[in-house]
């Protein structure tokens, strides 16, 4: 049996997350090698293997951030990716939250500009990309899609430091 996929937004309930200069640290260091060991970590920001591993522990709780494995979606047999631009009416939020329920969709996001909500997903094929525009349209507040679709990756990352 599978797990649910972790959701994760970007707007914590509770308000933003303050960082010390050390939990920063520490995500630089995680950011630069997310299995470096907790022992290195302390070593490098000057804390106890314990400290490093709570402060982690809590980081993760508040949803400051995930560890998680970032994968060539093209080595595991979905050679197409795709970006989607969504125009609707009504609640923004709601439509967010129904396009995150759809399994293939890994990324949504309101925007400001050309389109309300922006929507990544990797496919398949181009018959599973269809599939999951039909998903998409077949919401009652969706007006239109565009979509992007990706010929070549250049760039990926995740290494935008704590600022």
């Amino acid at each position: 049996m599978t797990s649910p996929p972790r959701v994760r937004r970007s707007t914590p309930a509770a308000g933003p997350v303050v960082l010390d200069d050390l939990s920063k640290r520490i995500i630089e260091q995680l950011q630069d090698d997310g299995r470096m060991p907790y022992a290195a970590i302390g070593k490098a920001v000057g804390l106890s293997e314990a400290a490093v591993r709570q402060r982690v522990q809590r980081l993760q709780e508040a949803g400051v951030m995930q560890i998680v494995a970032v994968t060539d979606p093209l080595t595991l047999g979905f050679p197409r990716q795709a970006m989607i631009g969504v125009n609707c009416e009504g609640d923004l939020e709601s439509v967010a939250d129904e396009l995150a329920a759809i399994e293939e969709i890994d990324y949504v996001v309101l925007t400001a500009g050309s389109f309300d909500v922006i929507v990544e997903v990797v496919c398949e094929g181009d018959g599973h990309l269809l599939e999951i525009l039909s998903k998409i349209r077949a919401i009652p507040s969706v007006r239109a899609t565009e979509s992007f679709v990706y010929l070549k990756l250049r760039k990926q990352s995740y290494s935008w430091g704590t600022r």
